[in-house]
């Protein structure tokens, strides 16, 4: 009855039209904020771990192998990040009168997917990314934004979802942007260490691939501020007591000692806890981006991350803190802008938006 009324009060249909045009603008400039604190989370961590006792284990003299130095102090920096995000979003949680809701989530069906996703998502990803930005630097940001590109095609042969050729000229953009980013490593100049960063940064995005296919299913039936919530406390909890003391082990490093030291160096904690703020918000505002625009426009303003990520660690790391090696040569940025328009491309039909304007 009063959507006949509306579509035959022309004044109506208008304000109508106007306050979703202004609702779905909303939620775009909110995806597109999702992105760009992505690259404060990147920039944030990175920090943290050139501050305090940080400094002193990447040092010569810290008495850590190799193999310490380069995989037990990244999986101790993503384990204290998202700890530090698991803390802001189960604190939100509780202010808003929601922490009952998460205990009850986490036992259902749903809840126990986004425990396994969170997993493959956590430990594998977020330390494989971290390993790929500590030897690579921020270049290895818009490697690791290929995760749509490879969730499309993993969700075509997991769950038999459309894969059209304007999704493959995406996915086929996305690769060749990173082969542009991947030819920088040829040059004379680049570091030794730069490939091996670039290939952890494909498998942080491997990994990140498979949990958007799998949280695609907990999502759908679990409240996003719960979901974020089951995600971020699972991420830390699972870093803490399966990767580190994994890697402690195999380092004969003591790791409730490792993780204590972390927790308690202030200087560098204050960073740790910006980026788990800016890790959960980022969470936040995409899935609040996606209900309002919609999951196809929310997925691609998401993506400017490969952008927004190098540009915030340059702007951070390199402007305000004259840390050397945090500019990228310009054909990695053409590269990143070139692939945000391919997670466009696989996300949505930009004739789309034409006809949504035009309408």
């Amino acid at each position: 009855m009063g959507q006949t009324a509306v579509m035959n009060n022309p004044a109506a249909l208008v304000a109508k039209n106007k306050l979703a045009a202004d609702f779905r603008r909303k939620g775009i400039m909110i995806a597109l904020l999702s992105g760009l604190l992505y690259g404060f989370y990147t920039a944030f961590m990175t920090l943290g771990m050139s501050k305090g006792v940080w400094v002193e284990w990447y040092g010569e003299n810290s008495g850590l192998s190799a193999f310490a130095v380069m995989y037990l102090l990244s999986a101790l920096g993503a384990a204290t990040t998202d700890s530090s995000s698991a803390l802001w979003a189960m604190g939100i949680a509780g202010i808003r009168g929601r922490f009952g809701d998460f205990v009850r989530c986490i036992k259902t069906r749903p809840g126990f997917v986004m425990v396994v996703a969170a997993i493959i998502g956590g430990p594998l990803a977020s330390t494989a990314y971290v390993v790929g930005l500590q030897q690579a630097g921020s270049i290895v940001v818009p490697i690791s934004a290929l995760c749509p590109a490879i969730g499309a095609i993993l969700g075509r042969f997991l769950f038999k979802q459309e894969l059209n050729a304007r999704m493959l000229l995406g996915i086929a953009i996305c690769f060749g942007a990173s082969a542009m980013i991947g030819s920088t490593g040829m040059g004379t100049e680049a570091p030794p260490s730069l490939l091996t960063g670039i290939l952890f940064g494909f498998i942080a995005a491997l990994c990140w691939g498979i949990e958007g296919c799998v949280c695609g299913y907990g999502t759908s039936m679990i409240d996003p501020e719960i979901g974020i919530t089951i995600r971020q406390v699972t991420s830390g909890v699972s870093n803490l007591i399966i990767l580190v003391p994994l890697f402690s082990m195999i380092s004969d490093v003591n790791p409730v000692t490792m993780v204590a030291t972390a927790f308690g160096d202030g200087e560098a904690m204050v960073w740790f806890a910006l980026a788990g703020l800016s890790a959960y918000l980022t969470f936040m505002f995409w899935y609040k981006g996606n209900a309002m625009c919609g999951a196809a426009l929310g997925m691609a303003c998401n993506g400017t991350f490969s952008f927004w990520g190098p540009f915030c660690c340059w702007i951070v790391l390199g402007v305000a803190f004259g840390y050397d090696g945090w500019s990228m040569p310009p054909i990695a940025w053409a590269a990143a802008v070139v692939m945000v328009f391919g997670i466009f491309l696989i996300s949505m039909n930009p004739m789309d938006l034409l006809k949504k304007r035009n309408g």
